[in-house]
């Protein structure tokens, strides 16, 4: 179900790890960005909008995570759009033979594997490098492209709504994962959360990938506490964070392993 966060702006949160889809109101159709999870949710989400006479007209990928390239028929064939290193990234994946079959098995675990259709995965139409703003008929949406979580990874301004759609920065819940395959990915969150400081002050919602949206003071909340959740790491500091440990959401204790892999992962590369 489509819940409005802001003027045009509104979102649907899957039962899969509390995942956003969001709509963006425009003149002729919405913009849908990370459309997702479950077959049935997609399904439900592309009849929403027919019985509201909208049609999806545009689409972004916030990044390539499996979880943020998914498509369903019935959202029509729209333009789906990422960045060119986001593109690119889907295009590797999937290159490589039995790629979907591990997407499948990656699933087993979470007891969805039969729930996430992969015929439609990843068809994502690269942007220029350096594009600033998504091409389509509706509100002002500039791209903040930067290398924090993922290749090809942005957030969304949506500025004249007042909304930041974070991808996979910014959570209630999840801690920064970062992209360990590149040289200084602490430097480059670091950089990335210097990027969302800038629009911060323009911000009345910021929409996480994951989790719940965040709505005023919390903007920034949200930035101060992943900038010291990423100074920690750099400084071998202890980590007061909510996410993790005794005071995490129930439900979500396992982000405390994605906390310990991430840290023995840096800790082995300082070695």
């Amino acid at each position: 179900m489509l819940r409005q966060v802001a003027d045009g702006v509104l979102v649907h949160e899957s039962e899969f790890v509390q995942s956003n889809a969001t709509v963006v109101q425009g003149r002729a159709g919405v913009l849908l960005i990370d459309a997702g999870i479950l077959d049935r949710e997609l399904a439900c989400l592309a009849g929403d909008l027919s019985e509201s006479g909208q049609a999806v007209v545009a689409a972004f990928a916030t990044h390539p995570d499996w979880d943020h390239v998914l498509w369903h028929p019935d959202l029509g064939a729209a333009p789906r759009y990422g960045t060119a290193a986001c593109a690119a990234a889907v295009r590797d994946e999937l290159s490589a033979p039995g790629a979907k079959a591990a997407i499948t098995a990656h699933l087993e675990p979470a007891g969805i594997a039969d729930q996430v259709s992969l015929d439609l995965y990843g068809l994502i139409t690269a942007l220029p490098v350096g594009t600033a703003q998504i091409p389509w008929d509706g509100p002002s949406v500039r791209i903040i492209e930067h290398r924090a979580h993922a290749a090809g990874h942005a957030a969304l301004f949506i500025e004249e709504r007042r909304v930041l759609v974070a991808g996979d920065m910014l959570s209630d819940v999840l801690v920064p994962m970062l992209d360990l395959s590149t040289a200084d990915p602490i430097e480059d969150y670091l950089a990335a959360l210097r990027l969302l400081d800038r629009v911060a002050h323009d911000v009345d919602v910021v929409i996480p990938g994951h989790g719940a949206v965040g709505v005023g003071d919390q903007v920034r909340a949200r930035i101060e506490q992943d900038r010291a959740y990423v100074l920690a790491l750099r400084e071998g500091r202890s980590f007061d964070d909510p996410r993790i440990g005794s005071s995490a959401k129930p439900g979500w204790e396992w982000v405390g392993e994605v906390h310990d892999w991430q840290l023995q992962r840096l800790n082995e590369g300082k070695g």
